[in-house]
């Protein structure tokens, strides 16, 4: 009976599009927010991204191997997970903290569930929270864009914490002139490359719009209707990362229309509460991965009901 055949009605669609095809595709939209973050952030980025990559890619060959399961490194999932962890470490940290958090990434997050499509949270953001409860001081040392590495707080931390210093102008911020992740900085190369993404079919806009105008419209609120305040938190830190290539995640997140609109509302509250009332500046990766958690539930509640069933 475990093996029973599981069979839908028909018309069936066969799709073009395969792993290696769909994530060559996040890895070309990805490529120039990339070598924006190495032009503001220098050899640090260059440290940080070849680190995050090369032992993601190295630990899913080698548990593969141990598991005596075909290497399927060639798919580029695990560059993806690399280049993802990277975009959210700083590029003054060390160079084993990026390979740390895609070890974990990768063996904990991804491999021990069963591999790639089968890990209930994106496994970037939950190697990021990892490595922000272990090494908060390394996690945290930002820098400004240069060669000079000056140390800076984020612009959240700025608001945040009200110190009183001249915040970047939204220009700066839409181009990726400020301190903070690697990843994080330029909002404009973010987008552009997720227009590619919905362009070539691998994502619809659904969660990246709704997350996004959900923090829009809260953080208006909760700043009394002030628009560069809205404006900063939309530009600012890891809302279009988070939003595009994070949250629309095929694996952990619902997979029906109603369910990632739920997700994203979901993902966009959470945001922006954390942001205005939690202790820390930032609240896009802990909301991704608590709504990651829920996404199966969500998706429960919001599956069509099979024609003919009968409660």
């Amino acid at each position: 009976m475990e093996n029973r055949l599981i069979a839908s009605s028909s018309p069936h669609i066969r799709a073009d599009e395969s792993v290696n095809k769909i994530m060559r595709d996040v890895v070309i939209a990805l490529l120039p927010a990339t070598l924006a973050g190495v032009y503001f952030f220098r050899m640090g980025a260059v440290k940080v991204i070849l680190a995050a990559v090369i032992a993601a890619v190295l630990t899913e060959a080698a548990i593969q191997k141990i598991c005596k399961k075909p290497v399927t490194i060639n798919d580029w999932s695990a560059v993806v997970t690399g280049l993802l962890l990277a975009f959210n470490v700083p590029a003054s940290a060390p160079w084993w903290i990026p390979v740390i958090g895609s070890i974990f990434a990768i063996a904990i997050v991804k491999q021990v569930f069963g591999g790639l499509g089968h890990n209930f949270m994106n496994p970037a953001l939950a190697a990021r929270a990892m490595l922000l409860a272990s090494w908060p001081v390394q996690m945290t040392a930002w820098v400004k864009p240069g060669v000079d590495a000056v140390s800076t707080a984020t612009t959240l931390g700025m608001l945040k914490e009200g110190t009183g210093e001249v915040l970047p102008s939204l220009g700066d911020l839409i181009i990726g002139n400020v301190g903070g992740c690697i990843g994080e900085t330029s909002a404009l190369l973010l987008i552009i490359g997720g227009i590619y993404l919905v362009y070539r079919g691998v994502i619809t806009p659904r969660i990246p719009v709704i997350y996004i105008g959900t923090v829009a419209v809260l953080m208006l609120i909760f700043g009394g209707f002030d628009i560069t305040y809205m404006l900063t938190h939309v530009f600012a830190g890891g809302l279009m990362i988070g939003a595009i290539y994070m949250a629309t995640d095929y694996a952990s997140s619902p997979v029906t229309p109603k369910g990632q609109i739920i997700f994203a509302l979901g993902c966009g509250i959470l945001t922006a509460v954390i942001r205005k009332f939690g202790g820390y500046p930032e609240g896009v990766s802990y909301s991704i991965l608590v709504m990651n958690v829920v996404a199966p539930l969500i998706d429960k509640y919001t599956s069509p009901r099979v024609f003919g069933e009968v409660k």
